[in-house]
């Protein structure tokens, strides 16, 4: 840089290195642990699924099978509740599991870690051991566009479950879920932003990113980025019925009544409010 028009800038040499130094927390910044901290909640979800296949099955679930499992962290969650808790995660990206090795795994004690296996592989071709829960949560299912595959993926699962295994999903929706617009969320150290930047209303398609921004100024700009369907509850609930689920239960998420906002807590339902967007469960029992 020329130090003349630094000068006049009001700007020095010294002062821009400066600058510069400053502006590295995205560069120092870890996807995965971003991730986690604004995108995922296992301790809720764990709470969740525990006491659904409790109340439904009159049993402790053990054994939980968590597809698409990413950095394992709901394995990991899983087995740190009871010594006799296992879990496999699947994915297909290597990296990632990767990462969830050596950054959760790796943390937790020696015979929780023990119980926990990842597996490189594709869900629609994966073999295991009959888990008690099968999870495909964090919608990450959608990427499935066509009927036939997630069809395929869906009577895949329920040929996997132990004799009386329950499948859990999440999914979304709302009027706001069609539209392209930004998110934006505030968290200690930074600003988590959900970016659906196309919807085609033709075939269902869209696409969104995930992009992260920091107190210095400094941005990770599409940290995450997903090419997927968005399908609708009536799609997802024909669908595992038509594979053989002997039941499929919505679980909606109830209001509080002071805040008019959701409450975090999530029962049967068989209808729902038309709300901008909401999120849900399903558990589908084999």
């Amino acid at each position: 840089m020329d130090i003349q028009k630094a000068k006049h800038s009001g700007v020095t040499g010294k002062s821009r290195r400066r600058s510069d130094k400053k502006q590295q927390l995205a560069r120092r910044a870890d996807r995965h642990v971003l991730y986690e901290r604004s995108v995922q909640a296992v301790d809720v979800d764990f709470e969740f699924i525990d006491r659904v296949f409790r109340k439904r099955r009159g049993r402790k679930a053990t054994f939980l099978r968590e597809d698409f499992c990413g950095t394992a962290n709901m394995c990991c969650e899983w087995v740190r509740h009871r010594k006799q808790n296992r879990a496999i995660g699947v994915d297909l990206d290597p990296e990632v599991l990767h990462w969830g090795r050596e950054n959760n795994v790796a943390r937790l004690k020696a015979n929780a870690a023990e119980r926990i296996t990842l597996i490189q592989d594709d869900v629609l071709a994966v073999h295991t051991e009959p888990p008690d829960i099968v999870l495909a949560f964090n919608f990450s299912y959608q990427l499935f566009k066509d009927r036939k595959t997630l069809r395929q993926y869906f009577m895949r699962v329920r040929d996997a479950l132990a004799d009386d295994g329950i499948f859990f999903l999440d999914a979304y929706g709302g009027y706001d879920a069609y539209r392209e617009i930004r998110e934006k969320r505030k968290y200690k150290g930074f600003t988590y932003i959900w970016d659906q930047a196309h919807y085609d209303p033709v075939t269902g398609l869209m696409r969104c990113h995930i992009h992260f921004k920091f107190p210095d100024g400094s941005r990770l700009k599409r940290a995450f980025s997903y090419e997927w369907r968005l399908w609708t509850l009536p799609e997802l609930r024909d669908l595992l019925d038509e594979v053989g689920f002997s039941k499929t239960t919505v679980y909606w998420e109830g209001t509080d009544e002071a805040t008019g906002e959701g409450n975090g807590i999530y029962e049967p339902a068989e209808s729902g409010a038309a709300d901008a967007g909401w999120i849900c469960y399903l558990a589908a029992e084999k």
